[in-house]
């Protein structure tokens, strides 16, 4: 068992968990802060994370990605989601949470440079291409995730754990 923690902060404990346990299993660490000392010191905004495809069992991302890229920038959304799935082993999972677009904290936090409310994370599920009035990004995105579990965590966020569903489940955009 591997697990990527995204942005990791000072967080000891997952926020989110499938099996009860809210411990870290051979955790990676990622921030851009070298003072947190994490394993690896990165931007999470550069295209590409610095790990072979099929790496972790787990990717804990919380209270992160309303950080990276910018609102609108559907390129960098799915690029930043692929790239997630890649080094995601088959059926791994990806945990994160989000601040709710109603929160005052959605905008309110300077460092926040995008929202992402859970109707997003249904355009990085491939089944649900060709379903009105979906916009059909399959040309861009070549992952592909289930998603295990979506709810609202608080008046403030909301989580979500998606799967890595490998192969894809691509259907041919001329079909």
């Amino acid at each position: 068992m591997r697990e990527l923690i995204l942005g990791c902060g000072d967080r000891k404990t997952k926020c989110l968990s499938t099996t009860g346990s809210h411990e870290y299993v051979n955790p990676t660490t990622i921030d851009i802060n070298p003072d947190l000392k994490p394993d690896l010191i990165f931007d999470l905004n550069e295209p590409k994370l610095p790990f072979d495809d099929d790496t972790f069992d787990e990717i804990h991302a919380y209270e992160l990605l309303e950080h990276l890229g910018t609102q609108g920038d559907w390129r960098f959304f799915f690029r930043q989601f692929e790239d997630f799935w890649r080094v995601l082993k088959p059926g791994g999972l990806f945990h994160g949470s989000c601040p709710r677009p109603e929160s005052p904290w959605a905008w309110g936090d300077p460092g926040h440079t995008r929202v992402i409310p859970m109707e997003s994370l249904g355009f990085l599920v491939q089944p649900n291409y060709g379903t009105p009035p979906r916009t059909d990004y399959r040309p861009w995105y070549r992952g592909d995730f289930d998603i295990v579990f979506m709810r609202n965590m608080n008046e403030h966020s909301h989580g979500f754990i998606l799967q890595a569903v490998k192969p894809a489940r691509i259907i041919d955009v001329a079909s």
